[in-house]
């Protein structure tokens, strides 16, 4: 009901709106948990202009994830008990080993503080292998979906997550990828081993196979616990080894924050941890605050119930490429690498900054704005037709949160200036400050939210509304 009241019941309806851009796009359904349920597609445009990347064939590599259980079962047993799907929690056994490797009183300690936050080190993934099954272009891995190439061909990969819930670590082991587009927008050509694709996001990489011999194309889950595979090979019916698993990351306290600013959390006394639970500077709220390059301390304003913590300190992490990528020796992807190919001609400096906090309760399983879910939100957020924003997403939990916004550009301020990407799904880390610039272009109520299906149902989820010159000067 934000833009479009629904296809009623045995309805029909036809979209029509002017193309204004080409790349790689998904489209899915915005009612209830039906994206769960499959009501999704890829969306390709090409360009009308001659294509500045050159390839000689492409396939669409979409990503999912698909559960058999009701996907409103799923989120009752989340609201019901947080890490439902978590069963690779900590055990008595962890913690007479990590007494073994750091000592009584570190390990104590960990545990604590762990537990004051009401949070899990094993929290990956709200939902696992448990319920879900991983695909590609709908298939799970035994199928071996299978896209074909002549040898030395440019073959184009058109790497989509269409999941609900899972991100995805893509790579083709003995074959580098080279970047070419993210969220549908060219970048300069970028080659590296392993990408992680957040839910929402597309990635159009460009492989040269130099053997006449199958690769596997695996998607590893970051929790782990699953993969969605399929093989590009010269002829159908062939496979290659699938690569064995690798360790389940484990988030540390630099995930909530604590550990951003040289501060020893080892052996640290109860009084210290607590004096930094309530750091003296207050942030600016939501307008007013230019976005720091450094560690900056979160302000004394809890969120209230809506968060079970807040990052203590947090800071850009866009060239860390995230928990448990980046130890394999392998070149993997970073934020901090994306370059447009061409630059934007809106160089004209911010005239408004906004901060949002992204905000969590995963005991209860709460997802939020600055604490407020989505029926607690004041009214839309107004912003004017043309003007320029600054806005800082400051991630206040410790899992990582896709974050889209409908109806503009997100302008990601990575340091490149002019040649900063464009994206429509941004990836906020634990303990993150990501800053976007957007100039607003169309009026109208868009879409702002967490792109993990089940953060957005529970809350996390807001409304901006562009308004015209007319309208803003009424109110």
């Amino acid at each position: 009901m934000v833009t479009f009241p629904g296809i009623r019941p045995g309805e029909t309806f036809t979209y029509e709106y002017p193309v204004r851009q080409s790349g790689t796009y998904w489209y899915h359904s915005h009612s209830g948990l039906q994206e769960q349920l499959g009501v999704y597609g890829p969306l390709v445009i090409d360009p009308a202009e001659p294509d500045p990347v050159a390839f000689d064939r492409e396939h669409v590599v979409m990503l999912s994830d698909w559960t058999f259980d009701d996907p409103y079962d799923v989120l009752a047993n989340l609201k019901k008990m947080g890490g439902y799907y978590n069963f690779e929690r900590r055990t008595a056994g962890d913690f007479l080993g990590d007494i073994g490797k750091r000592g009584l009183g570190t390990a104590l300690g960990d545990r604590l503080r762990w537990g004051r936050m009401r949070m899990d080190p094993t929290d990956i993934a709200d939902i696992t292998s448990y319920t879900l099954h991983y695909l590609m272009n709908g298939m799970p891995p035994g199928s071996n979906w299978t896209g074909l190439f002549r040898r030395g061909e440019r073959v184009r990969l058109r790497l989509i997550n269409g999941s609900a819930a899972t991100y995805f670590d893509v790579r083709i082991p003995g074959l580098p990828m080279t970047v070419v587009q993210a969220d549908g927008q060219n970048v300069e050509p970028v080659t590296v081993d392993e990408l992680r694709i957040a839910i929402a996001e597309t990635y159009d990489v460009i492989v040269q196979p130099p053997e006449n011999r199958p690769y596997t194309v695996f998607a590893e889950t970051m929790d782990r616990g699953g993969f969605a595979r399929g093989t590009l090979a010269p002829r159908l019916g062939m496979s290659a080894e699938i690569p064995a698993a690798r360790p389940r990351p484990v988030r540390s306290m630099a995930d909530m924050g604590m550990d951003m600013a040289g501060m020893k959390m080892d052996g640290m006394e109860e009084k210290d941890v607590k004096a930094m639970d309530m750091p003296a500077d207050e942030h600016a709220g939501h307008e007013g605050m230019a976005a720091p390059s450094g560690p900056v301390p979160h302000g004394p304003d809890k969120h209230g119930p809506g968060s079970s913590g807040v990052a203590m300190m947090s800071q850009p992490r866009l060239d860390d490429p995230g928990i448990g990528l980046g130890e394999d020796g392998w070149r993997v992807l970073t934020y901090s690498s994306l370059k447009s190919l061409h630059p934007w001609h809106d160089t004209r400096p911010p005239e408004r900054e906004l901060e949002f906090h992204l905000t969590g309760n995963m005991e209860r399983y709460m997802w939020s704005f600055d604490g407020k879910k989505f029926s607690q939100a004041p009214k839309p957020i107004p912003v004017r037709v043309g003007e320029r924003l600054k806005v800082t997403l400051v991630n206040d939990t410790m899992m990582e949160h896709p974050i889209h916004l409908h109806g503009m550009w997100m302008e990601l301020d990575n340091g490149s200036g002019a040649y900063n990407p464009r994206k429509h799904t941004i990836n906020v880390k634990p303990a993150e400050r990501v800053t976007f610039l957007a100039t607003p272009d169309v009026p109208g109520k868009w879409a702002f939210h967490c792109h993990i299906l089940y953060h957005m149902e529970t809350g996390m989820f807001r409304v901006v509304e562009v308004l015209d010159d007319a309208v803003a000067a009424a109110q």
